[in-house]
């Protein structure tokens, strides 16, 4: 039996997703192409889990995700992210696999589960394959070559490597672990990170749908306790976290300052460029202050 998931491309408006990031000229499914859709998507779209901390649910569609993060301007997490960006691929003709990935940030010798979205995406005019991931929050800004030892240094210094590690299990020895290194680590002065880890078995659109209900549910999930948000850029990684603001910079210098519940809506605007409705930032607010 052969599986051909559609990703809905025919759904999005992909001039406004265009439009959205920034992005001029004709797309086709070139390298330069895939390039700078990937670099004007994680510098325009930020991320951010403000619907769940409005007690909202996040659903996964086309319609519903380009209403919020297309014509609304507003961010999302890795699967919503991903989920719009793969849509974007299958419109103009890119080949891809979408994968699943277990978040580590250095964790050891524990498992965690499988809860972040990537993309493994072919070109026309090359013969490499490449590893997207538009929703981490922390980069990369453009894609990394997916081969064991590939290392990439981006924007003013932004570092990443990802390593083939041989068998998940040695009883499935075709099976192997991927993992993506990251240089400062996010939220650290410096020194690299295993950001996450991940095997090529295809994921499809259910698959997506069910760790997000995870995710954006679950009580021991890390983005239905607080609100957070991200914005990455070539010089500064921008992080909301609770009422905590951090700019990082790629030589590991970094700024922090505690909010009040009263300035996190203009911070979301001003260094974020997330503008929410007057009732829910209300809402969002008056949570925070009890």
């Amino acid at each position: 039996m052969t599986f051909s998931p559609g990703w809905d491309g025919d759904a999005l408006d992909v001039d406004a997703y265009l439009r959205r990031l920034g992005f001029d000229g004709a797309p086709s499914p070139t390298l330069a192409t895939l390039r700078a859709l990937h670099r004007a998507h994680v510098t325009s779209i930020p991320f951010e889990n403000l619907e769940i901390m409005l007690r909202r649910a996040v659903p996964l569609d086309i319609p519903a995700l380009q209403d919020k993060m297309v014509y609304g301007r507003r961010g999302g997490y890795c699967f919503e992210h991903n989920r719009l960006f793969a849509a974007a691929l299958e419109r103009l003709g890119f080949r891809f696999t979408a994968l699943i990935g277990r978040v580590t940030m250095g964790a050891e010798n524990k498992i965690r589960p499988a809860t972040h979205a990537l993309l493994r995406v072919e070109t026309d005019d090359d013969d490499r394959v490449w590893l997207c991931d538009v929703g981490f929050g922390a980069g990369p800004l453009e894609p990394l070559e997916f081969t064991d030892g590939a290392a990439s240094t981006q924007g003013d210094g932004w570092r990443y490597r990802l390593e083939r590690l041989g068998p998940v299990d040695e009883r499935v020895p075709h099976v192997a672990l991927w993992t993506l290194y990251q240089a400062p680590a996010p939220g650290m002065a410096d020194g690299w990170v295993d950001r996450h880890n991940f095997t090529e078995n295809p994921a499809f659109p259910i698959d997506y749908e069910v760790a997000n209900h995870y995710v954006s549910t679950h009580p021991r999930s890390p983005f239905t306790s607080r609100p957070f948000a991200q914005r990455y850029t070539a010089g500064a990684h921008h992080v909301l976290d609770g009422l905590t603001l951090t700019t990082s910079r790629p030589d590991g210098s970094a700024d922090k300052r505690e909010l009040s519940p009263g300035e996190l809506t203009d911070a979301l605007a001003d260094v974020f460029g997330i503008v929410l409705h007057e009732a829910d930032a209300a809402r969002l607010t008056a949570s925070l202050s009890r």
